[in-house]
């Protein structure tokens, strides 16, 4: 039973059932070792893919996403994506592999200071040192990735902990023999005790004993309930806007969905908690979110920050009271300070305010207003998807995605221009049916976000949106999905360039450089891997190739809708900063 076994042993014991990996070869004891304990080992093209894969686990379920990436370039390349996490506050263990102990620093294969490249980009990172350390580093990797405000954690991995003793008393070639130099004895001398330290737990002295704890969820403060209930039935106009933080505890999303109803106030959602109320309901609103948080007389921050979302701040009305409900701190009074402060999970306070008291206060005057406001919205969208472009209207496009779409289809997003129309258009049901990359802005992470999803809702669709610009980072994942037989139904909104950037760069600017791409055969990619590619440049044969990419995915096969698309003036002056 070597130290690959052993990890594997613990994923299995914390539940894990997939890990995901690029192989290397200095974590290849970690994935057969995962493999013989029951869990599913999906191999990507990215390591970069692996981590978003992780990350799209842990925000789906609330628990831990594993991935595993060798030395060296291998956890290089797992940095933005990590990141990505880190922001996304997702709990995720990253084992990457490393060198033998003996051979740090001294020049070998893939070798560099691992820890202190990813200390500011992950909760926690330490090493194993020896073979006792296995089970309770493990054990406290998961422990930090899900405390507090969750996030990334990195365990380095080095390769003479991963194999069997025997045989790593064989690489060192440690037997004394009479003929050799003092030199060499005393060489050996120091290779056995490294070793034997190395080693120093037997198999059973390793066994975990340790029972998986309950994280305990953040204090409640009976007084900041009492605050905000008074807060809610002394206004006239509040408005709370939902974030990604407050889907942390994923298993929650229904309870938190039904205490948003219960408060009787309009609602914005972003991020993970799109979906969250549905697509119809009264109290959820998608436009004009800026003009009525300057009339708000109450604004509720839950799980968001006050970022450039919010315009650092000062999106909301100076006057308005400003209730901030965040698991961080730093969060809490970034850029503005909030009239109350809740250090709190936003989900449990949310859920405990509808416990505490019932609203009575009526809205509906206010809920009037936003909904004329919420049909201006829609008008204005009627009239960009009614445009003549070139190609296909990407508006259109969305419409008719949004339309054909079955109800418990999983939304995965990568781009910027196109995935931003998409925002207004393609409307989840339900909680935990929308993914994007988040606050980070990051492309490249749709494939691994889709692996997950289709793993964990097999019957479902899977729709992976992309912009042409962000398929060219993970395409090449088409591959993965058929190898592992991932049916998801991938479309690329194909307008020739990076518009989100082009359009304000050659506006300001007056020159495209760099921003400009091929309308290229991106179905012919995806063909090249196995899977079905089609393209669709007349908006008269949107809906037979949806239907069809459709019937492909229902048969089993992963397909990609090349959808040449046109550019409008929808999102002019958009870009964030």
């Amino acid at each position: 039973m070597n130290g690959g076994y052993i990890i594997g042993e613990v994923l299995q014991e914390k539940k894990v059932k997939y890990l995901f990996t690029l192989c290397g070869g200095h974590i290849s004891p970690i994935i057969v070792g995962a493999k013989k304990n029951g869990i599913r080992v999906i191999d990507v093209r990215h390591e970069a893919t692996a981590v978003f894969a992780a990350d799209a686990m842990a925000r789906f379920t609330g628990n831990p996403g594993v991935a595993a990436v060798t030395a060296g370039p291998g956890v290089t390349n797992s940095i933005t994506a990590l990141k990505n996490a880190q922001l996304a506050e997702s709990p995720i263990i990253l084992l990457g592999g490393a060198v033998a102990t003996v051979l740090k620093g001294r020049g070998a294969l893939q070798d560099i200071e691992q820890i202190k490249l990813l200390e500011t980009t992950v909760k926690w990172a330490s090493k194993i040192e020896e073979n006792c350390d296995i089970v309770p580093m493990l054990e406290e990797a998961f422990d930090v990735a899900q405390s507090g405000i969750p996030g990334p954690v990195f365990l380095e991995c080095p390769i003479d902990l991963l194999y069997d003793e025997e045989l790593v008393r064989k690489w060192y070639n440690i037997e004394s023999r009479s003929q050799d130099s003092i030199k060499q004895k005393l060489t050996g001398w120091y290779l056995r005790r490294h070793v034997d330290k190395l080693f120093a737990c037997s198999n059973i002295e390793i066994k975990s004993e340790k029972q998986q704890d309950e994280i305990i969820p953040f204090h409640i403060d009976e007084e900041d309930l009492e605050k905000t209930l008074s807060q809610i039935n002394n206004v006239e106009k509040p408005v709370m806007i939902i974030g990604s933080q407050a889907m942390i505890k994923a298993e929650e999303a229904e309870n938190l969905s039904n205490a948003v109803a219960d408060l009787g106030i309009p609602v914005y959602l972003t991020g993970m908690a799109r979906g969250l109320l549905g697509k119809d309901h009264p109290l959820y609103f998608r436009y004009k979110r800026s003009m009525a948080l300057k009339e708000a007389d109450l604004v509720v921050l839950a799980g968001m920050p006050q970022d450039f979302r919010l315009n650092y701040g000062r999106s909301i009305n100076p006057n308005a009271y400003l209730i901030s409900i965040n698991r961080s701190g730093k969060e809490l009074e970034k850029n503005r300070k909030p009239d109350l402060a809740v250090q709190a999970d936003a989900s449990y306070f949310l859920q405990m305010i509808v416990q505490e008291e019932k609203i009575d206060k009526d809205f509906s005057d206010w809920i009037n207003i936003l909904r004329e406001r919420e049909k201006e919205g829609i008008n204005k969208i009627e009239q960009f998807m009614n445009e003549k472009t070139e190609h296909i209207n990407p508006l259109k496009l969305c419409q008719d995605i949004e339309s054909l779409m079955d109800d418990d289809s999983i939304i995965i997003v990568d781009g910027g221009d196109f995935i931003a129309t998409a925002s207004y258009l393609v409307k989840p049901t339900g909680s935990l049916k929308w993914i994007d990359a988040g606050a980070f802005g990051t492309l490249g992470a749709g494939a691994g976000f889709a692996l997950s999803a289709k793993l964990l809702n097999p019957g479902s669709e899977v729709w992976l949106i992309y912009g042409d610009g962000a398929a060219g980072y993970s395409i090449t994942e088409f591959d993965t999905f058929v190898r592992h037989n991932i049916s998801v139904i991938g479309i690329i909104g194909n307008d020739g360039g990076w518009t989100q950037i082009q359009r304000d760069q050659v506006k300001y600017l007056g020159d495209d450089v760099a921003t400009t791409l091929k309308y290229s055969d991106y179905h012919a990619v995806a063909k090249g891997y196995g899977a079905e590619g089609l393209v669709v440049n007349d908006p008269k044969d949107v809906m037979r190739i949806l239907k069809e990419a459709k019937d492909i995915c229902k048969n089993g096969k992963p397909v990609l809708i090349n959808a040449l698309i046109g550019k409008t003036n929808f999102r002019e002056g958009s870009i964030s900063m």
